[in-house]
């Protein structure tokens, strides 16, 4: 019997890699989710020079550069520190794990409030690896509900509120008093993590937060942002969060900066909508509804191809689809429609769920998949 995959529990970053079966995995975290157009091309020639020639566009808006040789990486680090992307202290990485509202304006309540915290990120308490933040305050509602966050600063429907993952209401809160509280419920998850629970959703759901901490609702969510023109530039889509960093390097020109999201779409700052080579620029386009990691031979857990496999279902299936190496499901951690994990070189297919789930059928070829088996 095949032994399940490995879930290693933490993500990478740029002074701790992640191994993967092309190299190292160099994560870098952004502040704001933006990069100039400078450190941008910079990190395009890293990718090249050092990497596969591929970054990932993560669902946490950071950046991945694949394929790093282990003797690389310190120069890869010396080339992240000129351009500004790397910080001072690997503690203060590990703890930046900041998802924002991508569309902030200079001097705005995301903008003040994510400054406040990075300014604060000393005060944290030690965290599970994978505990993160969401500052979600764009004025036309949350946009960050569906992603992944264990403490949430979101629009109210009076105001500001703070919210643990996985209680309904919130607390109220203002521009000067959020971040102190929200390193005082740190604090309170961090006293509550067990073993068996190490993140909010899981420690919410048997230890009740304290009464005054959840009695506002947040607003409705915002609608998802819409690939094409935004106020703020174009937003275009990189299929899989995948991207070509010669591809990209090529749709810089003109624009002043780079706008990362965590739905595998960047925004050209101060562009019209052109047609970058490689990226999705059609709403419509199918892909926007397919995840798939990348696959063997990519990754030493999956024993089946991903994304070739991807792309030709992706006209063929009607709503959402997930394309997973294995059962660890990392594209994608919440339900899709129709749900394909390889295991031992073929595919079990969950319909409705995650790639964890019990399959409805087991043992699919994909030329079984491509003639509508499932």
């Amino acid at each position: 019997m095949t032994a399940p995959p490995t879930v290693k529990g933490w993500c990478p970053g740029a002074y701790r890699p992640m191994m993967s079966a092309d190299g190292l995995v160099v994560r870098v975290r952004p502040r704001l989710a933006r990069l100039t157009a400078l450190q941008a091309a910079g990190l395009c020639d890293i990718a090249l020079r050092y990497g596969s020639g591929y970054i990932d566009l993560t669902n946490r808006a950071n950046l991945q550069i694949r394929g790093v040789a282990d003797a690389d990486h310190e120069p890869v680090l010396a080339r992240l520190n000129a351009l500004g992307l790397l910080d001072s202290d690997p503690k203060f990485e590990s703890r930046r794990n900041l998802l924002i509202a991508p569309f902030w304006a200079e001097g705005d309540v995301t903008a003040r409030l994510s400054g406040a915290l990075l300014d604060r990120l000393a005060d944290l308490p030690e965290l599970p690896a994978k505990i993160g933040f969401a500052i979600d305050c764009d004025p036309a509602g949350p946009q960050l509900t569906q992603c992944s966050a264990d403490i949430r600063i979101e629009q109210g429907e009076t105001g500001l509120i703070l919210r643990a993952d996985g209680a309904a209401l919130g607390r109220a809160v203002t521009g000067q008093t959020a971040i102190p509280a929200l390193i005082e419920m740190a604090n309170w998850l961090a006293d509550h993590v067990t073993p068996q629970a190490r993140r909010m959703a899981s420690v919410v759901a048997h230890a009740p937060l304290p009464p005054d901490w959840s009695n506002l609702p947040p607003r409705a969510p915002a609608r998802a942002p819409q690939i094409g023109l935004h106020p703020l530039g174009a937003l275009v889509g990189a299929p899989f969060g995948q991207i070509d960093a010669r591809a990209l390097d090529k749709a810089l020109t003109g624009t002043a900066g780079l706008r990362l999201t965590p739905w595998r779409s960047f925004l050209l700052e101060g562009t019209g909508m052109h047609a970058p080579e490689g990226f999705i620029t059609a709403p419509d386009d199918p892909l926007l509804r397919i995840d798939a990691c990348p696959g063997a031979p990519l990754c030493p857990s999956a024993s089946v191809e991903t994304r070739r496999l991807a792309r030709a279902l992706a006209p063929k299936v009607q709503g959402s689809l997930h394309v997973s190496g294995c059962a660890k499901g990392c594209a994608r951690a919440r339900a899709a429609d129709v749900t394909l994990v390889g295991q031992k070189g073929k595919f079990d297919l969950v319909q409705g769920g995650c790639a964890g789930d019990r399959p409805l059928k087991t043992g699919l070829h994909p030329q079984d998949l491509m003639t509508g088996a499932f």
